[in-house]
């Protein structure tokens, strides 16, 4: 899937996350804030390749600011600022795409 155009997902409420996806440089380009890396930073970053490698994106920017949120809720705010980006808004794969 390739990244059209910027996009966000999520709040910066306690027990979730906000993610910030635009089009990248060739290449994944990654930057974690979270009030809990030092503890979960690999599992987050674990979480979010994951789920790009899933949707298949290969070339984005994108930013995650965390504050304390579940890896199910992390892979929602990936797969929905990057479905938003695309312009898909009609039958969503939710879950589906990234089982």
């Amino acid at each position: 899937m390739k990244i059209l155009k910027p996009a966000v997902a999520g709040t910066l409420e306690s027990s979730d996350c906000q993610v910030t996806v635009e089009p990248g440089g060739g290449k994944i380009e990654l930057q974690i804030k979270s009030s809990v890396f030092h503890q979960y930073g690999k599992q987050i970053r674990n979480t979010i390749m994951e789920t790009l490698e899933k949707l298949d994106v290969k070339d984005i920017k994108i930013g995650i600011v965390d504050r304390g949120a579940l890896d199910c809720t992390i892979r929602a705010r990936v797969e929905g600022a990057v479905y938003r980006s695309v312009g898909k808004t009609e039958q969503l794969p939710w879950g589906g795409a990234i089982q």
